[in-house]
Parts: C-alpha cells; sequence; structure tokens
C-alpha cells in the first residue's frame, strides 16, 4: 500500500461519495483540476458548481474544461466562496476546498483565502450537504496568513457535534516545509443544529 498526499486522498473520498447525476461544488476553482475531476463524475446529469474570486483562476478552469469538453456540465462564478450560500439552492453531495492561494509561478500569492468567508463557505455547504454527503478541506498553509485560517478551520470542524457530522483529519506528520493537511467532515443526518 502506498499512502497518498492530501490532494490525490480527497480524490479517493470523492470516488467514494459522488456519483453521475450528483450535485457539487468546488468552492476554490484554482487551475481547474478539481472541477475537471467532479465534472468527469458527475456526468451529463449532474452539475459542478466552482466558485473562485481571482478572474485568472476563472479563465484557467475555463480554459482546462474547455479543452476536455466539460462545459456543459459546470457553472463558474467568479466570486468568492463565501457566496455559496447566497447562489446554490439545490442539495449537495461533496464540495472541495482548496485553500491557500492560486498555484503557479505567475499568480499573485498575496492573494489567499481568509478564515472569515472560507468558515461562512464551509456552513454554507454543510447546510446544503446531503446525508453521507462530504466536505473535503485541503488546507495549505506555508504562507502568511495560512497558520491563522488552519488554526481556525481545524478548531471549527473539531467542535461539530459528533450526532450529526463525522470529521477525519489526515495528514504526513514527518515532512517538512508545512504539507497540506485534509480535513474530510461528513454529514450523519439530514437535520443539525
Amino acid at each position: 500500500m502506498k499512502l497518498q498526499p492530501s490532494l490525490y486522498y480527497s480524490h479517493t473520498l470523492i470516488n467514494q461519495t459522488v456519483v453521475t447525476g450528483d450535485y457539487v461544488i468546488d468552492a476554490t476553482a484554482g487551475n481547474g483540476n478539481d472541477t475537471s475531476y467532479l465534472s468527469s463524475i458527475v456526468g451529463s446529469k449532474g452539475r459542478v458548481y466552482s466558485f473562485d474570486i481571482q478572474s485568472a483562476a476563472i479563465n484557467n478552469t475555463k480554459k482546462l474544461l474547455s479543452e476536455r469538453k466539460q462545459l456543459d456540465n459546470v457553472t463558474l462564478y467568479n466570486c468568492g466562496h463565501e457566496n455559496i450560500g447566497k447562489l446554490i439552492k439545490e442539495k449537495i453531495t461533496c464540495a472541495i476546498f482548496n485553500l491557500g492561494y492560486l498555484p503557479g509561478q505567475d499568480t499573485n500569492k498575496n492573494i489567499i483565502t481568509h478564515s472569515d468567508t472560507t468558515l461562512r463557505a464551509i456552513k454554507a455547504c454543510l447546510k446544503l450537504l446531503k446525508k453521507n454527503g462530504l466536505v473535503i478541506i485541503v488546507l495549505y498553509y506555508g504562507h502568511p496568513g495560512g497558520q491563522q485560517e488552519k488554526n481556525d478551520v481545524i478548531n471549527f470542524a473539531s467542535k461539530l457535534n459528533q450526532k450529526f457530522f463525522t470529521v477525519l483529519k489526515y495528514q504526513f506528520i514527518n515532512q517538512i516545509n508545512e504539507p497540506p493537511i485534509l480535513i474530510a467532515i461528513q454529514k450523519k443526518k439530514d437535520e443539525f443544529i
């Protein structure tokens, strides 16, 4: 058995949760890899809602989806993920967050995700989530502001009521340079406090 880095483990969890026809959210479109991955799973009867505050990220995602002929089942939102609760009304099976900054050599690494908007987005996704659905959060925190967001997200997730949610924390503990941490929140009941 080979242990998977957080990014690939997130795809393993998605594979165990998402099926054709599902509605899902990529809360941080980035370069479009998770949006494309989700699009391939939900198929023509499903829908991916993909958010990013940076137009460069939306453009990168749109280009990738166009190359892969996946634009038909994706809605792109060039706005922050804190707007999920206002814009999405359907029940979802999964949401994924890759927190930090837009990867790439030519990107502005000063534009980062922040605790206040991220927590609003996570809470909105938990409300939209179907029973047994997942919210997956990959924490990249080796940048200014990243430690605070990491601590706030872990603190929030650790206090979720175990009657309504199961929370997993997946990380390598012997790696240098702040390796990503994956948090997976599974909803156990349709209604929660």
